[in-house]
């Protein structure tokens, strides 16, 4: 079984430390080590370093690189324009579709945070011996939901498909993408309901059937580029394919409509690292704490999330409940109930003609 890193996205929600350069999966948010380190280091744990790929933007693969030294160059897959998750999972099959069309492979994504890290391995390697043994199959991993959470996706599951290796394992009815709070509510309170954390396991032939099935354009694509692999025309395949690929999420463009999907609930719980409150929230050991990284003086403040990641000091007095974020050349400066609006706060700064900064 192989891994797959799924490693191309932007960030924006963690601006100014999450740039278009520079994404969010490059960067220390937790610690010292960056989301992108973290997963690999996860990874490690349950799989050799040569089973783990990572599918990133062509602007990324230097960084992937410079942060993971142990990985093999060929296990980087670079996507010359972004076109989502569909896309960028079916490179990913296609290359090893050329190499062993009968791989198991998985997708995690680069910047979740882990309560359980053992849980969590053993998960992905139950679920891809689960595959071994149904390849017509395709697998999810699913979390019980801890609380009413409107950003996540969430798995309805059916009837038991059955018991494997003592775990039970379920059909799925259907997929809710990010439900209003009352409806989330009742997720949690209901048995049936799982969070989706996008974590997928195939069998490469059995997925590219998927993508003949219900993406054929972006399935002959695919032919396409496998037809150039290992020759020189390859870059210009892969390059003159994507172009031409309408962006989809693999959730919308086959998982919803795909009718062989099996789902192992897990016991751990994911968190995606997708705003400045969510990061705090990890951190935070109670409410009273300044969670402070840099120079920073605070007085009768309480409750901040304080990143200082120039060589300036700072210092505050009577902040509480604010996210305070210095770079170089840009500072951020919020209320911990407004994180989801940095992204507008972003395509503002982009209709000031001030991209630079971005």
């Amino acid at each position: 079984m192989k891994a797959i890193i799924l490693a191309g996205g932007s960030g924006t929600r963690l601006w100014p430390l999450s740039r278009q350069n520079n994404p969010k999966q490059a960067q220390p948010f937790l610690d010292n080590d960056t989301m992108l380190q973290k997963t690999y280091r996860r990874l490690r744990s349950g799989f050799a370093a040569a089973d783990i790929y990572v599918a990133t933007a062509n602007e990324y693969s230097g960084i992937v690189r410079e942060q993971l030294p142990e990985l093999p160059a060929e296990n980087i897959f670079s996507e010359p324009y972004k076109r989502d998750t569909a896309a960028a999972i079916g490179l990913a099959a296609t290359y090893f579709y050329f190499r062993n069309p009968q791989e198991i492979i998985i997708t995690v994504h680069a910047d979740h945070f882990i309560d359980d890290e053992n849980l969590y391995i053993h998960s992905l390697t139950t679920a891809g011996r689960l595959i071994t043994k149904y390849p017509e199959r395709g697998g999810l991993i699913g979390v019980q939901p801890t609380s009413p959470e409107t950003g996540y996706g969430y798995i309805k599951i059916n009837s038991q498909f059955l018991i494997f290796e003592q775990n039970k394992i379920f059909n799925i009815e259907k997929f809710v993408e990010k439900p209003d709070e009352k409806t989330a509510r009742g997720y949690v309170s209901t048995w049936g309901y799982l969070w989706n954390p996008g974590y997928f396991i195939w069998r490469v032939d059995t997925l590219l059937a998927q993508y003949k099935k219900y993406l054929p354009e972006m399935y002959a694509s695919f032919a396409r580029i496998n037809r150039a692999l290992g020759t020189k025309q390859e870059a210009v395949a892969i390059a003159s394919e994507f172009k031409r690929m309408q962006p989809v999420a693999i959730e919308y463009g086959i998982l919803e409509k795909a009718d062989n999907l099996i789902v192992l609930p897990a016991a751990f719980v994911f968190t995606d690292i997708g705003s400045w409150r969510t990061v705090k929230n990890i951190l935070a050991k109670n409410t009273a704490d300044n969670i402070i990284k840099g120079k920073v003086a605070a007085l009768d403040s309480a409750d901040n999330l304080i990143y200082n990641f120039t060589n300036k000091a700072m210092a505050v007095a009577g902040l509480n409940r604010m996210i305070i974020v210095s770079t170089e050349d840009a500072v951020l400066i919020c209320h911990q109930d407004k994180t989801q609006e940095v992204k507008k706060l972003v395509e503002k700064l982009k209709e000031m003609g001030l991209e630079k900064y971005l």
